[in-house]
């Protein structure tokens, strides 16, 4: 699969949002601030993996040649991603 500006400028945005919580932590910010913080992070991440998972079950789905057991495993594979996201 070939991730897209958009989804590498998330992670990279995650990235960011992460060395600025371990900031917090080292100036010893209070821990309600660390913590929404962290939960940001934990939605963007949410967020990036359903984004990845439906961009390449759609690109499977179009490639797919008519062969409905196929479509099936990979509906079911696209599943798992998700689920195992979570």
């Amino acid at each position: 699969m070939e991730y897209s500006d958009q989804v590498k400028n998330r992670v990279k945005r995650m990235e960011g949002q992460l060395r600025g919580i371990l900031k917090m932590m080292e100036e010893e910010k209070d821990c309600k601030a660390v913590i929404t913080q962290l939960s940001a992070v934990r939605s963007a991440v949410d967020r990036t993996v359903g984004v990845i998972v439906s961009t390449n079950l759609l690109e499977c789905v179009q490639n797919a040649e008519g062969d409905g057991e196929k479509m099936n495993e990979l509906i079911q594979e696209a599943v798992n991603l998700v689920v195992k996201s979570r």
